[in-house]
């Protein structure tokens, strides 16, 4: 049975593999995530037993605006909902804070991402070029209103 909990600093060394499997070189460093967890951001693990198979995070900005920093789910776990539970999870998190509206990023080539995100009420509203390095790849910049 799959739990979500909050990511705490000893799940980075679990969700290290992860990241280096489902990003290659444009994964994030222990570093960032200890960042994100000193600067007190909304962060979740989701755990098969004691493992770490997925994971998520949320930063508030304001009132106004909240961005899903990242949300990924090991290979051999995909395809169970573990993505939107946690996406449903941020969300809810986004809507308890006040936030008016939810950003995030997606490389324009993950059309199963986009596909998702588009069902809980993102649209695209803008590109940044060459966001994702080293492969120089586009973001699509998407938005939903609270």
């Amino acid at each position: 049975m799959t739990t979500i909990e909050r990511f705490r600093w000893w799940h980075i060394d679990e969700v290290l593999p992860i990241e280096e499997d489902l990003f290659g070189p444009e994964k994030w460093s222990a570093a960032m995530f200890w960042n994100e967890l000193a600067s007190r951001q909304f962060y979740l693990v989701a755990l098969d037993g004691d493992a770490v198979v997925g994971y998520a995070g949320l930063s508030v900005v304001d009132e106004y605006e909240s961005w899903v920093q990242n949300i990924a789910v090991r290979r051999d776990a995909q395809r169970r909902g573990l993505g939107r539970e946690l996406l449903e999870a941020l969300l809810a998190e986004a809507a308890r804070r006040g936030s008016r509206k939810t950003l995030l990023e997606v490389a324009v080539d993950n059309a199963p991402a986009q596909k998702l995100y588009a069902t809980y009420g993102f649209e695209p509203v803008g590109i940044r070029r060459g966001y994702y390095q080293p492969s120089n790849t586009d973001a699509l910049v998407m938005m939903r209103d609270a």
